[in-house]
């Protein structure tokens, strides 16, 4: 059996949700890259006897637990001290590390101008330099070391900060450490395979995915669906023995959607965009109303985006899409801001006025408030323009404001997806 490891989130910000997890879902990819599957991932507050259970329960079934936050120098950072018991070692002061992160401290403190009383700067130097007794110390990237800390009876706890820029430089330290190592001696090669739909409804996957297990089975396979955004997303892991299961699975898929299924290598729609981009030499501007510039946002998430984003207009007013993008008064007063012949508009004045292959226009109702019998909320024109072709897409979505806009984006991408693939 392939080594296993779970993962303790620790801090009640991520609890409640006023800070996304960003550690959890890193270290698990981290992880399987290694050859070691995650178990669990469990969130606690900054509680001591919720942490401490949560190890305890980890303990079982691991043979390496990792945790994550909890080692500053304040009052409600309990990580070290609840590690150090649950795992029977008594915490010590290590001076050298004491020496070290007073120093950083001291920096930290000239560039940023704090005031900090030096009484007070000392104790939490001193807190964060406590040691278990036999655990191994990776230096710290902030303030707080990172600790491997082993026990007799269970399996070590890879003890790691909280902020992921500190967590993230420590990991090539932590996978190095020989408790690590010897923790996950049984690592094996997990592959891990994504197969990306656009289009048709999780039942029709879900028959297809039993019509094949039925006909020549999932040996070796952990399949996982998932619906986002109207896009279907299949996430094989397997172990390198169970490829042929694996190709067999991706051709039944490929063969049952067709061109439905956009990426078998992982890569998402904005990347799949990306390299259409780069690979036809197209540019693109936008003109958004309802998305108020999250297209244009989304396009530039990418590195290297400013090679064919060229910019765009948030024309949310009627006089903004008559001044920025040229959209004729008659066209609002005839047909209203959310009408295909706008969206049309928008889409070629954005393309227009800035010189590019292909011009995108977005109107619609959003929501909450604003929808009629005629318009309801979630009725979304979308239009690609080019010197030779428009495209018009009629979205009627369901949900809240952020939803709507979130998934008009994707449409918009999909069907810039499309026509740039056609294009080529």
């Amino acid at each position: 059996m392939a080594a296993r490891a779970g993962i303790v989130v620790t801090g009640t910000e991520v609890l409640t949700g006023r800070v996304t997890d960003r550690n959890g879902p890193w270290l698990a990819e981290r992880l399987r890259l290694l050859g070691v599957d995650v178990g669990q991932v469990v969130v606690v507050g900054d509680r001591r006897e919720d942490l401490a259970a949560a190890l305890r329960h980890l303990a079982g079934g691991h043979d390496l637990v990792i945790t994550t936050g909890g080692l500053g120098p304040t009052a409600d950072d309990l990580t070290a001290e609840v590690v150090a018991e649950v795992q029977g070692a008594v915490l010590r002061l290590d001076p050298d590390l004491e020496a070290r992160i007073a120093a950083r401290v001291a920096s930290l403190t000239a560039a940023r101008g704090w005031a900090t009383a030096p009484e007070a700067m000392a104790r939490g130097v001193r807190k964060q330099a406590m040691v278990p007794e036999g655990a191994h110390v990776l230096e710290p990237v902030g303030t707080a070391p990172g600790l491997v800390v082993p026990s007799a009876q269970g399996p070590a706890v890879l003890v790691l900060p909280g902020p992921p820029g500190e967590l993230r430089p420590m990991w090539e330290d932590a996978v190095r450490d020989t408790l690590v190592l010897a923790a996950l001696a049984g690592r094996e090669e997990l592959r891990q395979r994504t197969v990306r739909i656009w289009g048709p409804p999780e039942a029709e996957l879900a028959e297809v995915l039993r019509t094949h297990e039925a006909e020549r089975g999932l040996e070796g396979l952990e399949v996982t669906t998932c619906l986002r955004e109207g896009e279907l997303e299949v996430v094989t892991r397997f172990a390198p023995a169970a490829q042929g299961a694996y190709d067999r699975l991706e051709a039944a898929l490929v063969a049952a959607f067709a061109d439905a299924v956009y990426s078998t290598d992982g890569r998402t729609v904005d990347e799949v965009v990306f390299d259409l981009f780069a690979g036809t030499g197209a540019t693109l501007a936008t003109a958004e109303s309802c998305t108020a510039g999250l297209l244009a946002g989304r396009v530039a998430d990418l590195p290297g985006s400013s090679a064919h984003l060229v910019g765009g207009f948030v024309t949310y007013a009627n006089e903004a899409k008559t001044a920025l993008v040229g959209v004729p008064p008659r066209l609002l007063e005839e047909h209203g801001a959310v009408s295909p012949e706008v969206a049309e508009a928008m889409a070629r004045g954005a393309r227009e006025r800035l010189g590019t292959t292909w011009g995108v226009g977005v109107t619609g109702v959003a929501g909450p408030g604003g929808g009629t019998p005629e318009k309801p909320v979630g009725l979304v024109h979308v239009c690609a323009s080019s010197a030779d072709r428009t495209e018009h897409r009629v979205l009627r979505l369901g949900g809240s404001r952020e939803a709507v806009r979130r998934r008009t984006v994707v449409e918009c991408l999909h069907l810039l997806r499309v026509l740039l693939d056609e294009g080529r």
